[in-house]
């Protein structure tokens, strides 16, 4: 159904002058519409990066045409890492490779970008317009100015067609495949077209044109001036200007200028229509910019973490490094004191080969935990570098911090921790974002849901002028000649005015389409919903059993140190009596087994209280605050504290 009425007036003379300036923008607010709308589209609220990308520079008209500066390639190891470098050595402490691995680690600076990203993408929201990778639809028409000219009498009779005197209009509209309702454009759009034709027509019925054949010198200038509303309408200011000379001596204007002026107004009032369903893209950006955030403050928090854990990795391997290298140095002694005893006739020889055996097989452990101590470290580099440097390749890691166990954990209860969690986790905070923007998103698929109803409204005003041609046969009204001017104070006088006005209506009969979409979105926001909660109970079973493993953690490192002081005790004991000859020399190797034993449990009990206490901190989202990192310099790649190598350092092997 559409109501669609049009009153055009048309007058040799002017009954009175209307003013077209107030018509135009007075009565309706339209230009106040236009105003809010810009300054709708002009508002910018983007959050200030460390690492961000640069607006372009120049003057204000020019910048929307001029390409931002985006961040470069960094690729280069920051200066610290040779600050900590001395004599082939690199110096650890645990803060300085978390610094390190903030402005060196690859995996973190690609996720840098995460916050650019979005930062683009909201405002490229605020222009409205489909979602990025869907094309948009456009289409232009133009219209003959009736009255001027031999062809544009004859279509002001409605007898024919255009000719060469309205420019050509085109149109090409494109498949839309989003979802939903689409934002209409927000920023504004000019355009502006001139056409310069030279056109020969032949004549067979010369009573209008008398002349055989008709030539035309014409030139045009369409100009639109289009901006899309938040609340589903579009304003469009037109401005076409058609100016021409011809050899019909019937012309009793030639030349002669035809300036055009409308605006045009089209809002949608159910489907399409509302602030809060256009303006969802906004929204759901701005969401988006601080979802972005928060996962980059996830992949920071785990990469601290896993430096964390690395660096104890390296801590326990040199430990056992050690703990072999004293078990290796005690098999030769007790090889040495073995020939001794023998040479004195105290032993027999037979106990010489199972002592140069015990030497061999703690020889292997040692070179077995040299290697995995090797490994370790080149683990650690990798999260420390960006670029592979010939003079950190070869350079030999030493840890400068020990694992440490406090008396207590003072662990509050488990209920505190949970909502602790539930306040720092960014993959949290990232989920109540994901839900927030789904609940937005139903705006798209359920307005749908309605018929659309659209209002059109539009006034114009045409003016004509030209120079007298005597030729003609008759005088033209003196109220027409003159130049552009002259056409043109008609225009803005209002001497002509047009109006039209219509409203359509258009509903799907059965409307399955929309009403499967929105089902859709439903249905996958309640799974959502699910999903958050099921999240939520595994972050009470995880803090449990991160609780857990830190109690057992130090409880096992408890055993392991009595252990270790147990089996030192029974080693002295057992050498005191081998030297009076009551204990065999099966009883000292069987000491000192167990002993490395001992000492290896108590390294890897060691070990697994730090992973458990990193583990903790890592479901509870506290790694960094107990790091002291903060996310600003997690996004600029930048730690301002300074590190510097100790002059005498102790290591993993010193």
């Amino acid at each position: 159904m559409s109501l669609h009425r049009s009153v055009a007036f048309q007058a040799g003379v002017p009954s009175g002058p209307t003013p077209f300036l107030g018509a135009f923008f007075g009565g309706n607010g339209l230009l106040r519409i236009l105003l809010a709308g810009t300054c709708l589209v002009a508002e910018c609220g983007a959050q200030n990066l460390p690492f961000t990308v640069e607006k372009p520079p120049g003057p204000a008209i020019l910048r929307p045409y001029r390409a931002q500066t985006v961040p470069g390639v960094r690729l280069n190891n920051s200066g610290r890492l040779n600050s900590l470098l001395r004599a082939g050595k690199l110096y650890l402490t645990v803060q300085d490779a978390i610094a390190l691995a903030i402005e060196n680690n690859l995996g973190l600076e690609t996720d840098r970008y995460g916050p650019l990203l979005a930062q683009s993408s909201l405002e490229r929201a605020r222009a409205g317009g489909p979602i990025r990778g869907v094309p948009s639809a456009s289409a232009q028409v133009s219209s003959v100015n009736a009255g001027v000219g031999v062809n544009g009498s004859t279509q002001s009779a409605g007898l024919g067609g255009g000719g060469g005197s309205g420019s050509g209009g085109a149109s090409g509209n494109a498949a839309i495949q989003q979802v939903g309702a689409i934002t209409p454009n927000l920023d504004p759009v000019l355009q502006s077209t001139t056409t310069q034709a030279h056109l020969t027509q032949p004549q067979a019925n010369t009573v209008l044109s008398q002349t055989n054949a008709l030539i035309q010198g014409v030139r045009t200038t369409n100009t639109t001036l289009q901006m899309g509303l938040l609340s589903g309408g579009v304003v469009q200011y037109r401005n076409y200007e058609q100016s021409f000379q011809e050899n019909a001596p019937s012309d009793i204007l030639n030349p002669a200028v035809g300036p055009h002026m409308d605006l045009a107004f089209q809002h949608s009032l159910l489907r399409g229509f509302g602030v809060k369903l256009n303006d969802r893209g906004i929204r759901i950006a701005k969401i988006n910019t601080g979802a972005s955030l928060e996962s980059f403050r996830s992949q920071l928090l785990d990469l601290v973490a896993d430096v964390l854990n690395s660096y104890w990795d390296l801590v326990s391997a040199g430990d056992e490094w050690k703990a072999r290298q004293r078990s290796e140095e005690n098999a030769r002694k007790f090889y040495e004191d073995t020939r001794k005893e023998i040479a004195a006739g105290a032993i027999p020889r037979v106990e010489l080969s199972r002592a140069a055996a015990e030497v061999a097989t703690r020889r292997q452990d040692l070179v077995v935990s040299e290697a995995n101590l090797r490994q370790r470290g080149n683990a650690l580099k990798e999260l420390l570098v960006r670029t592979p440097d010939a003079a950190l390749d070869g350079a030999e890691i030493i840890t400068l911090d020990r694992i440490e166990i406090p008396d207590t954990d003072d662990l509050p209860p488990l209920r505190q921790l949970v909502a602790l969690a539930m306040a720092k986790r960014p993959d949290v905070a990232v989920s109540k974002l994901r839900d927030q923007t789904a609940e937005i998103s139903l705006a798209g698929t359920e307005n749908p849901l309605l018929p659309s109803v659209q209002v059109t409204g539009q006034t114009f005003n045409r003016g004509v002028a030209g120079t007298p041609q005597v030729s003609g046969g008759g005088a033209p009204n003196p109220y027409f000649v003159g130049g552009y001017g002259t056409a043109l104070g008609q225009v803005l006088r209002r001497n002509f005015p047009n109006y039209s006005a219509s409203v359509s209506f258009s509903a799907r009969l059965g409307n399955r389409t929309a009403q499967g979409d929105y089902g859709i979105d439903q249905l996958q926001f309640r799974q959502s919903q699910i999903t958050g909660q099921r999240d939520t109970n595994a972050i009470v079973v995880d803090i449990s059993a991160r609780m857990s493993a830190l109690h057992q953690a130090r409880a096992r490192h408890s055993a392991a140190v009595n252990t270790r002081t147990l089996q030192e005790q029974l080693l002295a004991a057992d050498r005191q009596k081998f030297s009076s000859g009551m204990a065999t020399f099966n009883d000292i190797i069987n000491d000192q087994r167990a002993l490395v034993a001992a000492q290896i449990s108590e390294v890897n009990a060691l070990a697994a209280y730090a992973h458990a206490r990193v583990s903790l901190d890592q479901t509870l989202g506290e790694t960094l605050e107990r790091n002291n990192v903060s996310l600003d310099e997690g996004l600029s790649g930048r730690v301002a504290r300074e590190s510097k190598a100790p002059e005498v350092g102790v290591g993993a092997k010193e």
